[in-house]
């Protein structure tokens, strides 16, 4: 096999394997039918979408980490907090509308994430 069919079957496999990850549907797909990230999936970055809040983030001078979280989702959401030098978070299941305070006593915040 010479390099392009190379190329043009890797291509294929890979967009293959996609398809079949994603149900066959393009991002512009997804988005369409409400399944951005906007509407509670995992963004680009690696952070929770913008509808669930985060007020309060503190990193305090001695230690430690206070962030009040809420979900403005729509349903019910799984999250982490990701804390750099600490323990992260476990998941956690936010009904929405509801908040969640998590505090630890060492680390800096690093981001939330959908579980």
């Amino acid at each position: 096999m010479n390099r392009m069919t190379s190329f043009v079957a890797t291509t294929a496999a890979v967009a293959a394997l996609t398809a079949g990850l994603t149900g066959g549907a393009t991002a512009a797909d997804r988005a369409a039918a409400g399944q951005g990230a906007g509407t509670g999936l995992v963004t680009a970055a690696g952070t929770a979408p913008a509808c669930i809040e985060r007020t309060s983030v503190t990193n305090n001078p001695d230690g430690g980490v206070r962030v009040h979280l809420r979900n403005f989702c729509g349903r019910t959401m799984r999250v982490k907090v990701v804390v750099k030098y600490w323990s992260d978070s476990g998941c956690t299941s936010m009904r929405n509308g509801s908040g969640w305070l998590f505090r630890t006593v060492g680390g800096r915040y690093d981001r939330t994430v959908v579980c």
